[in-house]
């Protein structure tokens, strides 16, 4: 890997060696923090868990192969090399910090409170008409994943796209430190994690820190429909660009028509002037602002108006993400992978487009702090608003979302307190032809329900 030599692992993160001074000279193969990926000359960075202690698994490494490991135990006298430091997280960090400046690429670090992965996708479909390009992978978008994910870079890319998710103040800055962004994507400032936060002012002040973070004339990419991004003005001397179906945002769309679970048609504005007609090929409106903010990023990075808009028509579906799967009984709006209230409102939006019956299968949205009752309660009031035919929560916060629902007289409501409990009852509730939509935060794991759903 390039620059990753021993002896320059070891001054990234302060650490000290210990070990036949000759291999200081010889390069990782990776880096892993997962001893059952270790072969041989990798690097083995032994970061407990909660319940598990990592370095007990240091041996198995070096049977392994494993040319080195990091360690914030003395292993005492050894013989094969290890590095100590005081952290092996903040190790991971440091390395990975040391490894992306070995890279002339360009970093797009995304974050916002929700849409961080589905903008992230629209991003990388739009840079990849011009450019190689490295993603986040699945969920690793946090202080473990965002390293792992550098380290799977290599010298073939020209484009890194990096989500960075965070919940605690602090956070940031060890992730945006270590990613360096060229150009900076903030979705939106939601209500997610405010029982770290507490308020939206506080996830702004945690968000707005990959800013600081930017590269010197880099690229600042604020979502203009959000009241409090609207607002930003100069960081470091750059003046943001924003993107928002309002006409005053540099990157706008107009003339909006539904294609129903198809997606979204759409005229795209840029600031030089030129328009283009485009499909955006995920159901919602919320897809509409996460093709604006591709569109901001592939022009920044030199794309024409016709690459963008072969990016943006050629996204591919996510599995948990907005993802439509037609079987032979029912259409289903699998957006199962996480939940806030913002992502649940945009999900009940799409499902109102659907033709014939609609069915809403809601679970907990986790870390919403002391107001999460009021705003689960809130989702159940909004989904009947929307005329939703049945909503059925499942799990023990979910029981607000049926009372903020019980009292409309079209929508029929169904609770259970666990996803066992609904999976029982299934068959006696879903009818052939039903449009379902199925959103829950992680934890909830309602993949499980999507399976079964198509097994139906």
């Amino acid at each position: 890997m390039k620059n990753l030599t021993l002896e320059n692992i070891t001054k990234a993160c302060c650490g000290t060696y210990h070990g036949d001074p000759s291999k200081l000279d010889k390069k990782v193969a990776n880096v892993v923090i997962d001893s059952r990926k270790v072969e041989k000359d990798f690097l083995f960075v032994a970061i407990d868990g909660e319940r598990v202690n990592a370095h007990k698994f240091i041996p198995d490494t070096i049977e392994k192969g494993a040319l080195c490991v990091v360690s914030h135990e003395d292993l005492g006298e050894t013989d094969f090399p290890y590095i100590l430091v005081e952290s092996t997280g903040q190790a991971l960090l440091d390395i990975a910090k040391l490894y992306r400046d070995s890279f002339d690429v360009k970093v797009v670090g995304v974050t916002g409170s929700a849409g961080k992965t589905s903008t992230k996708e629209m991003i990388a479909s739009i840079l990849a008409q011009k450019y190689n390009v490295h993603k986040t992978l699945g969920n690793f978008n946090n202080e473990w994943g965002l390293p792992i994910t550098i380290f799977e870079m290599n010298e073939s890319h020209e484009a890194a796209i990096l989500e960075m998710g965070v919940n605690h103040f602090g956070e940031m800055r060890r992730l945006s430190s270590v990613a360096s962004p060229d150009v900076c994507v903030i979705t939106n400032i939601g209500i997610a994690h405010l029982e770290f936060f507490k308020t939206r002012e506080g996830i702004l002040q945690e968000k707005s820190q990959m800013i600081q973070d930017m590269k010197n004339g880099g690229t600042i990419i604020l979502n203009g429909d959000d009241d409090l991004l609207s607002r930003m003005g100069p960081v470091k001397g750059i003046d943001p660009v924003f993107f928002g179906i309002s006409e005053d945002c540099e990157f706008y769309a107009s003339d909006l028509k539904s294609a129903g679970l198809r997606g979204t048609e759409c005229t795209l504005h840029l600031p030089s002037g030129e328009s283009f007609r485009c499909l955006v090929p995920l159901p919602g409106i919320h897809m509409i602002s996460n093709a604006l903010a591709g569109a901001a990023v592939g022009y920044s990075l030199g794309l024409t108006s016709e690459e963008i808009k072969q990016g943006i028509e050629n996204l591919p579906s996510m599995p948990g993400r907005n993802n439509i799967i037609s079987t032979d009984k029912l259409v289903i709006l699998d957006d199962c992978y996480n939940a806030n209230p913002i992502s649940t409102k945009a999900s009940i939006d799409v499902l109102t487009m659907a033709i014939g019956r609609k069915v809403a299968i809601l679970g907990n949205m986790g870390e919403l702090g002391e107001g999460e009752k009021q705003l689960h309660f809130e989702i159940g009031a909004y989904a009947a608003s929307q005329k939703i035919d049945l909503i059925c929560g499942v799990g023990e916060l979910a029981k607000y979302i049926i009372a903020g629902a019980k009292d409309d007289p079209v929508t029929e409501t169904l609770w259970f307190k666990t996803k066992e409990d609904f999976l029982d009852t299934m068959k006696n509730i879903i009818r052939e032809g039903d449009n379902v939509l199925v959103k829950a935060s992680h934890g909830m794991q309602f993949p499980k329900l999507v399976d079964a759903l198509k097994e139906l």
